[in-house]
């Protein structure tokens, strides 16, 4: 068989033949691993296990994410390097994404020109870069949309994401239940949002109001931030000057929470606690040494980028799950948003980020 008969072979498998073998479940860390905390969150190819870990085919992996302007962002691509190293028959294929949406549909037309097997793809907009997603399907290039969705199902073979309305669910949860447990009645509710014209930032805000709602709490004031600490601390600065007494606040990041926690300081206002976003190593640390108003904070891990890579090898070489009954993998997975606080942070540590 040719090469090319073997390329269109495999993309018919991809698109709608029949996968064969049963093979691992997600790659991302989980918090019953015995792993010692590491800079990447990646699970290792256990070649001895058999099934899909077990090398096969080879194939390329084409990897495009935003530039590293804060930390969630910089863990994505070192998750994902590290992941797809992990496997002997996975070359991996990186393009810069530059500054913004169309500097990184330049760099992604050029990388699918190369034909790779599979991309994965994390945009700096959805929205922004649907028609990337849309150009590398119609090219029989199979797409993982890492975070920020495409707003059109042809444009992805499989989205995978964090739960952006589940973190404020979470958040909100636990703000009403503290709120309940120290006997606070109409509490004042602040939120520093992440960047607002992104469709995440305001689902994560629409979760967060729709459960408060529900418990017939509210938000007092909103300020959106750029999830950078600068942007964070300036958020919290004029949220404070809004709100001359605060109970608790819900602040959507925890890079941009570096320089909330800044502002607390500066103003001297203590007298609130604090949820946080995401689950950063700083975060966890600062909620189990417990000397700050940060509280908990509610999960949006970036292993999420070691299990896009862990899927985009068995969409290519046209395999399952093992523990699903289905012979493909799923279309979308949304990964819960789980909740830190001080008794179970020791657990979370080698998640952070």
């Amino acid at each position: 068989m040719t090469e090319h008969s073997r390329d269109l072979s495999r993309r018919r498998l991809l698109f709608g033949g029949a996968a064969v073998g049963a093979g691992v479940l997600l790659a991302g860390c989980t918090s019953n691993e015995s792993d010692q905390p590491s800079t990447a969150q990646t699970k290792g190819a256990d070649a001895a296990a058999g099934g899909n870990a077990a090398p096969g085919e080879r194939v390329t992996i084409g990897f495009s994410a935003p530039a590293a302007d804060h930390g969630w962002l910089a863990a994505i691509t070192t998750n994902a390097k590290a992941q797809a190293a992990a496997y002997s028959d996975v070359e991996f294929k990186t393009v810069e994404a530059g500054a913004d949406a169309a500097a990184q549909r330049a760099a992604l037309s050029t990388l699918i020109s190369q034909n790779p097997d599979v991309i994965v793809l994390l945009p700096a907009d959805g929205k922004e870069l649907n028609a990337a997603g849309l150009e590398a399907m119609k090219a029989g290039i199979p797409v993982v949309n890492l975070d920020r969705a495409f707003p059109d199902a042809l444009a992805y073979r499989l989205q995978i994401k964090g739960d952006n309305y589940g973190m404020g669910v979470a958040a909100a949860n636990y703000i009403v239940a503290q709120l309940k447990a120290k006997g606070v009645s109409a509490p004042i509710i602040g939120e520093i949002a992440g960047t607002d014209s992104l469709e995440l930032t305001q689902e994560r805000s629409k979760g967060f109001a729709d459960t408060l709602r529900q418990n017939g709490l509210t938000v007092n004031n909103r300020r959106p931030a750029e999830f950078t600490a600068d942007s964070g601390q300036q958020a919290a600065t004029s949220l404070f000057q809004a709100l001359p007494k605060i109970d608790a606040i819900w602040n959507h990041d925890d890079d941009q929470g570096i320089g909330v926690l800044a502002a607390v300081t500066q103003a001297n206002r203590k007298e609130f606690f604090m949820v946080g976003g995401a689950g950063s190593k700083k975060a966890i640390e600062d909620i189990q040494a417990d000397n700050t108003v940060l509280k908990a904070t509610v999960t949006y891990s970036p292993s999420m980028a070691s299990s896009a890579i862990s899927l985009a090898r068995l969409i290519a070489q046209g395999k399952g799950m093992s523990d699903l009954v289905e012979l493909q993998v799923p279309k979308e997975i949304i990964l819960a948003s789980e909740t830190i606080t001080k008794e179970n942070a020791s657990s979370y540590l080698k998640l952070g980020f």
